[in-house]
C-alpha cells in the first residue's frame, strides 16, 4: 500500500467547531486510524495550524499531539508542501482568506457560509474554476445518521409522494445576565457577520435541496427576540443580528416546506433539529441520530374529541429506523471524501457554487423579510 501525503492549512481551527469537529473529531481521528484507504493507497493528512494567536496555536497543537504552526498565513500560503487550504474563521474574514489562498494556488475546502454574500461565493467558485483547483464546501449535515436514514426511506419510495415538509430547529442560548451564554457573542452582531438566517439558512438550503428538491421560493420572516446580551468580557451590548427565524419554502414538484429557528426557545422535542415529513404512504421524523416512521397500513383512526382526555399514546404507533450501516462523524465523512478527490481526483460535487447557493436561500430569506412577502430563489449559473 503506498502512502499519500497531503499538507493541509488549517485556518481558524481554534474555534469550538473549527477545535472539536474540524481538528480533533476529523483530521487527528484520520490520523490516528491510518489515514484513508481507498484503492490500495493510503491518504494521510498532514496539517499546518495557522491563527492570529501564537498562545492559542500552541496550546491546541499540544493538544492535539501536532507540531506545525504558524501566524504568518502569507509565507504558509508560498510552502508547495501544502497543497490544501481550508478555513474555519469567522464568516467575514472568509472571502478575502481564500482568495488569497487560491492566489496561491491552493485546493480549497472551508465552513459554510463561504462568504458574507452569494456573489462574493460565486466569484470564489469562478477563481477556483479558472486556476483549475479543488474546492469544496462544509454540507455536514448531510452525513448525519437521522439524515441518511431519512434519505434512505425517500430513495426507496417509503413516503410515496412527499407532501410536506415540518422543521424545528434551535435551543434556548442565555443571553448572559445570570447564566454565561453558550455560543460567542458575535452571533448576536449583524455588524461582525452574525444572526441566525446567515448560519442556518445555509444549512436549511443543502438538506433541503438535496433531501426534497431545490427550494423556488421562501416567505419568510425573521426578528430579535432579545435585545440585549453579555459579551465573553462580561459588559452588556445590543444584540444587533436576529436571534429567530419562521420561514416556509416552495419546492420543486409541488413540495411544501415550513422550518422554526430560534435561540430563544426552550426544546421539548426529540432532538434540536427535528424534520417531520408527509407524504402520501407515509410519515417520518428524524432528528440528528434517530429516526421513526408511520406507514399507511400503520395509522391509526384519529377523532378528534377535546372533551375527553387523549386516549391514545400518538407516539406508540410510530417505529424507529434501524441503522443499516456504521455512522462516522458526519465532518469526518465528508473531509474523507474531499481528501479522495483532492488525491485520487474522485467525485465531490459540494463545491464552492454549492456554499454560494446555501448563502443565496439566506438572502432571499432575508429580502422577504424586509418585503413581508414572497421571493423567488433563482439559480445560480455557474
Amino acid at each position: 500500500m503506498t502512502t499519500q501525503r497531503v499538507g493541509i492549512i488549517m485556518n481558524g481551527v481554534t474555534g469550538r467547531m473549527g477545535t472539536n469537529q474540524h481538528l480533533i473529531r476529523s483530521i487527528c481521528a484520520i490520523r490516528d486510524q491510518g489515514g484513508v484507504h481507498a484503492a490500495g493507497e493510503r491518504i494521510m493528512p498532514d496539517p499546518i495550524l495557522v491563527g492570529r494567536s501564537d498562545e492559542r496555536l500552541k496550546a491546541l497543537c499540544a493538544h492535539a499531539h501536532l507540531e506545525k504552526w504558524s501566524t504568518d498565513v502569507q509565507a504558509v500560503l508560498g510552502d508547495a508542501n501544502y497543497p490544501v487550504y481550508f478555513d474555519a474563521q469567522t464568516t467575514g474574514r472568509r472571502y478575502h482568506a481564500i482568495r488569497a489562498a487560491i492566489a496561491a494556488g491552493k485546493h480549497i475546502y472551508c465552513e459554510k457560509p463561504v462568504a458574507e454574500t452569494s456573489a462574493q461565493g460565486l466569484d470564489l467558485y469562478r477563481r477556483a474554476g479558472e486556476a483549475e483547483r479543488k474546492n469544496g464546501v462544509v454540507q455536514n449535515g448531510l452525513w448525519l445518521p437521522g439524515m441518511l436514514k431519512l434519505k434512505r426511506l425517500i430513495r426507496i419510495g417509503f413516503f410515496g409522494r412527499v407532501l410536506s415538509v415540518r422543521g424545528e430547529f434551535g435551543y434556548y442560548v442565555f443571553p448572559g445576565h445570570h447564566v454565561p451564554a453558550q455560543r460567542p457573542s458575535w452571533n448576536y452582531r449583524k455588524e461582525d457577520g452574525g444572526g441566525i438566517l446567515l448560519d442556518m439558512f445555509c444549512h436549511f438550503s443543502y438538506l433541503l435541496e438535496n433531501l426534497f428538491g431545490e427550494v423556488e421560493a421562501v416567505s419568510c420572516i425573521a426578528t430579535t427576540h432579545v435585545p440585549e446580551r453579555v459579551a465573553e468580557s462580561g459588559h452588556p451590548y445590543k444584540a444587533t443580528a436576529e436571534d429567530a427565524a419562521y420561514a416556509m419554502f416552495e419546492l420543486e414538484d409541488g413540495v411544501l416546506a415550513q422550518i422554526n429557528a430560534s435561540w430563544c426557545s426552550r426544546v421539548r422535542r426529540d432532538d434540536l433539529l427535528t424534520l417531520h415529513v408527509d407524504g402520501t404512504d407515509g410519515s417520518a421524523v428524524a432528528g440528528l441520530r434517530r429516526c421513526w416512521t408511520q406507514h399507511s397500513g400503520t395509522t391509526p383512526r384519529v377523532v378528534w374529541n377535546p372533551d375527553l382526555e387523549i386516549p391514545t399514546d400518538y407516539r406508540a404507533d410510530w417505529t424507529e429506523v434501524p441503522a443499516s450501516q456504521e455512522y462516522d462523524n458526519a465532518f469526518k465523512a465528508q473531509w474523507e471524501l474531499f481528501l479522495k478527490h483532492v488525491a485520487m481526483d474522485r467525485p465531490f460535487r459540494w463545491t464552492l457554487l454549492e456554499g454560494a447557493k446555501n448563502v443565496l436561500l439566506a438572502e432571499k430569506a432575508t429580502e422577504s423579510w424586509q418585503q413581508r412577502a414572497w421571493v423567488e430563489v433563482p439559480g445560480l449559473e455557474p
